[in-house]
C-alpha cells in the first residue's frame, strides 16, 4: 500500500509539473456574447435563467454583459466581433418571420428558439452555421426543456470560450462539462491507442514500449487534471492544484482502469489495442462526470454510479475504437 500511495505521489508531482494554472485561468477571461431577441418577455426569462445561479445570488456585471438583445431591425453597425450566436425567441409561427431574413446579415448561427406548451419537444441534429437559422421548439424557457439540444448545441458554437460561458453563465455548467468530458476523453483515447499501437509494431514495440507506456500514463492523467481543472473553473472556482487532492478518488478510479487495459493488451495482441483505448475513454468520462457530479450536488457520485457510466462508455468506446483498428489494417 506504502509503494502504492508513492507511485502515485511521483506521478502526480510527474503531471503537475506540466500543469499551467495560468492557462486555465486565461480561458475563464475569453470574450464572448451572446445576442438576444424576439418576444421581450422571452427575451427576459432566458436572461433570468442563463444568470441564475452565481455564488452569492448576486450577478456579476461581466457577467451580465456576456448577453446583449438586440433589435432585430439591427443596422449594418451591429458590433459582432465577440458574439457566438443569436438567439431569437417566438411563439409558433414567429420563427416564419421576416425578422430571421434580417438576422441572416449578421453572419452568425440563429438559434430560433420557438416556445409552445401543446408541441412536442424538437430541434435539429446539429447547431446552424453561420449564416443560417435552425428551429428548437420547447415548452417553456426552462433549465429542463432547453437542455435536450439546445443547450448543446448553444455549447457547441462556443468552440474555445467554453470555460467562460460556463463561469458567467451557471445554467450552461453542466452542459459545459459534458463538452470538456467528451473532449478529453477523445484526447485520452487517441493518446492510448498511439501507445498501444507502438507496443504492438515489431523492433519500434521492443525498443519504445515501456517509454510509450510511462508517457501515456502521464499524459492521460494530465489530460484527466486538466480536465479537472477545466470544470471546477467552469463552475467558478479559481483553478487550484492542491484543491485537487479531495477530488483524487475520482482521478484514482481513472488511472486504476488505465492499468487494467495495460494487463489485457498483453494478453490479446491486437483486440488489445481497442480495450486499451476504450478504458482510457470510459475512465476519462467517469472522471469528468464525476467531478460534474460533485460541484452539482456536493458530493461524489457511489461507485456503483461511477460504474454504471463507465461500463456505457466502455462499450461506446470500444465500437468506436475497433472501427479504428479496422481503417489502420486496411491502410
Amino acid at each position: 500500500m506504502a509503494a502504492t500511495m508513492g507511485a502515485a505521489g511521483d506521478l502526480f508531482r510527474l503531471v503537475r509539473k506540466g500543469i499551467d494554472v495560468r492557462a486555465v485561468q486565461a480561458h475563464t477571461r475569453k470574450p464572448f456574447r451572446f445576442l438576444l431577441c424576439g418576444d421581450p418577455a422571452y427575451v427576459a426569462d432566458l436572461r433570468s435563467l442563463l444568470l441564475a445561479g452565481h455564488e452569492g445570488g448576486g450577478i456579476p456585471m461581466e457577467a451580465a454583459a456576456t448577453l446583449e438583445t438586440i433589435s432585430t431591425q439591427f443596422t449594418t453597425e451591429l458590433q459582432t466581433g465577440e458574439a457566438r450566436c443569436i438567439i431569437f425567441l417566438g411563439r409558433r409561427g414567429d420563427v416564419n418571420s421576416q425578422a430571421l431574413t434580417t438576422l441572416k446579415a449578421a453572419r452568425l448561427p440563429i438559434f430560433a428558439l420557438t416556445i409552445d406548451e401543446s408541441a412536442q419537444p424538437s430541434g435539429p441534429a446539429s447547431p446552424p452555421v453561420p449564416g443560417t437559422w435552425a428551429e428548437y421548439t420547447v415548452a417553456a424557457v426552462s433549465r429542463e426543456a432547453l437542455k435536450g439540444r439546445f443547450f448543446p448545441h448553444l455549447i457547441e458554437v462556443c468552440k474555445g470560450v467554453e470555460i467562460a460561458v460556463g463561469r458567467n453563465l451557471p445554467a450552461l455548467r453542466e452542459t459545459v462539462a459534458a463538452k470538456l468530458t467528451r473532449d478529453a476523453a477523445n484526447n485520452a483515447l487517441k493518446v492510448a491507442l498511439a501507445s498501444a499501437l507502438v507496443d504492438h509494431i515489431p523492433v519500434i514495440g521492443i525498443v519504445l514500449g515501456a517509454l510509450a507506456s510511462a508517457g501515456d500514463t502521464v499524459a492521460i492523467t494530465g489530460i484527466q487534471m486538466m480536465l479537472l481543472l477545466h470544470i471546477e473553473a467552469a463552475y467558478g472556482k479559481d483553478p487550484d492544484v492542491q484543491r485537487m487532492w479531495q477530488l483524487l478518488p475520482v482521478l484514482g478510479g481513472g488511472f486504476g482502469w488505465r492499468m487494467l487495459a495495460r494487463e489485457l493488451s498483453g494478453f490479446i495482441p491486437v483486440a488489445g489495442i481497442g480495450i486499451k483505448g476504450a478504458i482510457a475513454y470510459a475512465g476519462t468520462i467517469v472522471v469528468g462526470e464525476g467531478v460534474t457530479f460533485y460541484y452539482e450536488h456536493g458530493r461524489h457520485m457511489s461507485k456503483g454510479q461511477a460504474a454504471t457510466i463507465y461500463e456505457r462508455t466502455k462499450n461506446d468506446a470500444m465500437t468506436f475504437a475497433r472501427d479504428l483498428i479496422d481503417k489502420f489494417k486496411k491502410r
